[in-house]
């Protein structure tokens, strides 16, 4: 049990760090309603140029915002194969994941980069302290935009494209635009993460995708969706809530640290399952319910004349 409590702190940090990839995958998956697998490779496209500048003598803030902008480039690219290129929304993301390979490794010239001994963002302060305020400061300003005529379009083009498209809204903008924030997000994810790691690997991407989606999926079934502002900050807390059953998991003796992914895709299901099963339960309760207030009432049964 102290050993657990030990790790927990940890485990809030890369909940944290996590958390801005999941606020990408919220953006497409629940906003845009596009499935987009870029962020597989974005989050090392974040990490690679954050560990290749910084190791040419770069600022690290620097470098964390030139991280960003590469996501944004990465997603702007998949927005304009799916919109002018007219190709399917998951098959834009599965060739721009498989293209950012070969860059990521362009970008990086090796396999892996490290940074062990070098300046990073949390070099100065505590990686906790850093890490919660780039968090809230990038959920605010989320926030703000999602509010903003821009933002508002964006919601809009992901709950009835064709309705935004008769108001006469250039909605392939729009979805350009939101790609970009999103894998912008998951690049800035990636180098915070290979910052905190003192490292970036070409494989550090994999899977990332699920957990973004577990985040956004346990986010949403504990603490709910209501309005933009406890989307988000369910999303955060998603996240966070994620890493401490994963850490909680690792301390099961009987699984194995390979079991990572295996314990994830369960999670998911059963984030997926139970909101699914209590919905019917309450549609069956409802429908009972209703056919008991019939056989009492004799004026909708129609003999109440």
């Amino acid at each position: 049990m102290l050993s657990l409590l030990k790790s927990m702190p940890g485990a809030i940090e890369l909940g944290l760090i996590y958390a801005l990839m999941a606020l990408g995958v919220y953006i497409t998956y629940r906003i845009l309603d596009f499935p987009d697998l870029t962020v597989e490779g974005s989050f090392t496209t974040g990490g690679g140029i954050a560990m290749i500048l910084i190791t040419n003598g770069m600022s690290p803030w620097v470098a964390t915002i030139a991280a960003f902008g590469g996501g944004a480039a990465a997603g702007a690219i998949t927005g304009l194969l799916h919109t002018k290129g007219k190709i399917n929304g998951l098959l834009s993301g599965i060739i721009m994941m498989i293209a950012l390979y070969s860059i990521n490794l362009r970008i990086m010239g090796k396999p892996n980069v490290s940074v062990y001994g070098m300046d990073t963002i949390f070099t100065t302060s505590n990686v906790l302290v850093i890490v919660v305020i780039v968090v809230i400061v990038t959920k605010l300003l989320l926030d703000l935009f999602l509010h903003t005529d821009l933002g508002l379009s964006l919601r809009a083009t992901g709950d009835n494209e064709r309705m935004i498209r008769s108001f006469g809204s250039n909605t392939d903008t729009t979805k350009i635009i939101g790609i970009s924030l999103s894998n912008a997000l998951v690049a800035l994810s990636g180098a915070l993460f290979a910052q905190q790691s003192t490292a970036a690997d070409i494989s550090m991407g994999i899977g990332v995708i699920v957990v973004g989606l577990a985040s956004v999926i346990i986010g949403e079934a504990i603490f709910g969706a209501r309005k933009v502002f406890w989307a988000t900050l369910a999303v955060v807390l998603g996240s966070i809530v994620y890493r401490i059953i994963i850490t909680i998991a690792y301390r099961v003796e009987w699984l194995k640290a390979s079991d990572l992914k295996l314990i994830t895709a369960v999670i998911v299901i059963v984030a997926l399952v139970v909101p699914t099963i209590q919905k019917s339960f309450k549609q069956k309760k409802m429908a009972r319910k209703r056919s008991a207030e019939l056989l009492t009432d004799p004026v909708q049964r129609g003999g109440g004349q």
